[in-house]
Parts: C-alpha cells; sequence; structure tokens
C-alpha cells in the first residue's frame, strides 16, 4: 500500500473539492492519500477577481512545497480558462518552475488541464457541459475547450457568481439543466465544468441515465492525479473514465 501527499491550491470560498477529491481517492484499493491545502482569496467569480486570485499563486505553491506535496492540483478551472487557450499549460510549467527551484519535483496538474486530459482519455470528441458560471464565463469555458479541438454540441449557465453559492447548488439542478441538453451524438457529458458545485453523487447516475460517460472537474481531477502519480484508474461508482483500469487490475 503506497502513501501521497496531495496538494491543492483552491481558492478561499471552495468547500467542494476537499470534500469529493479525498471522497474520490479514498476508494482506492492500492494507496492512501492526505491532502494539504492553500487557500487564494476569492468570493465571487467574476474576470477581476479570478485575476486577483491568480496573483496569490506563488504564494500557495512555496507553502504547498513545504509540505513535501508528490502531486499538486490547481484546483479553479475557470480561473485558468478565462486566461484564454493554452493558460493551464502556462501556469502548470510555471509551478513545475518554481518547485523545482525549491528542490520538489512534484507533479504539477490543473483542473483545467485535467479536463483536457480527461476528455482525451475517453476519446471524446462532441461534448456537453454543465457550469454554474454567468454567460460570459461560461462562454470562456467553452472558448476554451473548443481552442483544444473539442466540439461543444450544447451548454449550460446556472449563472451563480457567489462561489459560495456555487457550493449550495441542489444536485437536482444540476440534473434537470443536464437533462435539458441536447446529446444526441455526444460523446461525453461534463455535469460540473467547476470544482465547487458539488456533482460527485450525480456522475454515475447520470452516465446510467445518459448512457454516455460523464464526468466533472472533481473526477477528471482525480484521474489526471492517478495517472501523474502512475497508480492504476480503477476507482467504483465514479463514471467509466475512473475505472479506466478496472481490467487490469480485477
Amino acid at each position: 500500500m503506497s502513501f501521497h501527499r496531495i496538494g491543492l491550491v483552491v481558492p478561499s470560498s471552495n468547500v467542494t473539492v476537499e470534500t469529493e477529491m479525498p471522497e474520490l481517492l479514498a476508494r482506492h484499493s492500492d494507496a492512501r492519500f492526505s491532502f494539504h491545502s492553500s487557500r487564494m482569496r476569492m468570493q465571487a467569480v467574476s474576470p477581476e477577481q479570478l485575476r486577483a486570485m491568480n496573483a496569490q499563486r506563488e504564494r500557495c505553491i512555496l507553502e504547498l512545497g513545504d509540505a513535501d506535496v508528490d502531486a499538486i492540483l490547481y484546483a479553479c478551472l475557470v480561473a485558468l480558462m478565462a486566461a484564454g487557450p493554452g493558460e493551464h499549460q502556462r501556469v502548470e510549467g510555471l509551478v513545475a518552475e518554481q518547485l523545482a527551484t525549491g528542490g520538489s519535483d512534484a507533479a504539477v496538474r490543473s483542473s483545467a488541464g485535467a479536463l483536457v486530459e480527461a476528455l482525451n482519455a475517453l476519446k471524446a470528441t462532441s461534448i456537453a457541459l454543465v457550469t454554474p458560471y454567468m454567460k460570459p464565463l461560461a462562454e470562456k469555458v467553452v472558448e476554451y475547450l473548443e481552442a483544444e479541438g473539442f466540439h461543444i454540441v450544447d451548454w449550460r449557465a446556472l449563472e451563480v457568481s457567489d462561489n459560495a453559492e456555487v457550493g449550495c447548488i441542489p444536485g437536482a439542478r444540476v440534473m434537470d439543466a443536464a437533462r435539458s441538453l441536447e446529446l444526441t451524438g455526444v460523446d461525453a457529458l461534463v455535469i460540473s465544468a467547476c470544482v465547487q458545485m458539488p456533482s460527485l453523487p450525480l456522475v454515475q447516475a447520470a452516465e446510467d441515465e445518459f448512457g454516455i460517460p460523464v464526468l466533472s472537474a472533481a473526477t477528471a481531477g482525480a484521474y489526471s492525479l492517478l495517472r501523474a502519480l502512475d497508480l492504476p484508474v480503477d476507482l467504483p461508482d465514479a463514471g467509466s473514465l475512473l475505472r479506466a483500469d478496472a481490467a487490469v487490475t480485477l
């Protein structure tokens, strides 16, 4: 049984990723994890506050480096996607550089990059998604994914700007939005393109209902972390993405 420390860089008002990620990775049969967070101040999901939040990144990385983590997840998808195409590669590179300067070789991932990685792993080209964001920010997410080569068939923005309120969006509202999507020809549904919008209990149920792969920013993050740590991807009851290695590990 291996043990791994996970560092999370999270918005100060985020309360979801620190519950969903541990719950997901606790399902792993071959590894155990501890979680260590550093917070960037952010209350409203607006371009101005997202930019101010990103400016706190270096302090957070210094703090997590002190904890000698094995992997870091920059856990705010829209903060990077709102900055324009390719931002996850730029930021992940800068974080890795900063860590290396301090003598750390921790793996670096971001929620934005993890979603791209997970969709590619599913070989999904046409996707649909549900976001909690105001429409202008949701459009940035759509544009970002399109720049990565995905065709966005349909999407919904729940238009909740207060990040604390995003963490309280009922699952029924998320499912209603998902059911309103045009899913004909869709390869995968991103039921929550945000690590703050709760969705973990919905992923497997939605996949069973819609008959297509369903993922979230949280399940994509878990997938990316497991790949980065060279661990088998086989977590039950969280969608087919997280059973990628099930046949190998049975």
